[in-house]
């Protein structure tokens, strides 16, 4: 059965930073495609930043460029979404997708909330 599971979620203050995590269990993770997407309240779902495999590129939204990093450990089959200078506009719940070859698998979601 495959399991990404989130976590690292929180309340933040304003430029403040936090670390996303999404662990894979059940896929050869190695393979996948690894994306964060958010989605906040009343709006459609926002792909944030991506893992791309075979190549090995990045890629992010302009709103997390220059903001947010995503890495990734192929050997803790873990996704990582390092975030800084936040601020109010990117509270919502983050979710990390995997994909490969038709495949495609969600997290249930880890909330991220930006608040003085």
């Amino acid at each position: 059965q495959v399991q990404l599971v989130e976590s690292g979620g929180g309340l933040v203050q304003p430029g403040g930073s936090l670390t996303l995590s999404c662990t894979a269990s059940g896929i050869n993770f190695k393979f996948y495609t690894m994306k964060w997407y958010r989605q906040a309240p009343g709006k459609e779902r926002e792909l944030v930043a991506t893992s791309t495999r075979p190549s090995g590129s990045t890629s992010y939204a302009d709103s997390a460029k220059g903001r947010f990093t995503i890495s990734r450990d192929d050997v803790a089959d873990t996704v990582y979404l390092q975030m800084s200078s936040l601020k109010l506009e990117d509270t919502a719940e983050y979710f990390c997708n995997a994909g490969w070859r038709g495949f495609d698998y969600w997290g249930q979601g880890t909330q991220v909330t930006v608040s003085s």
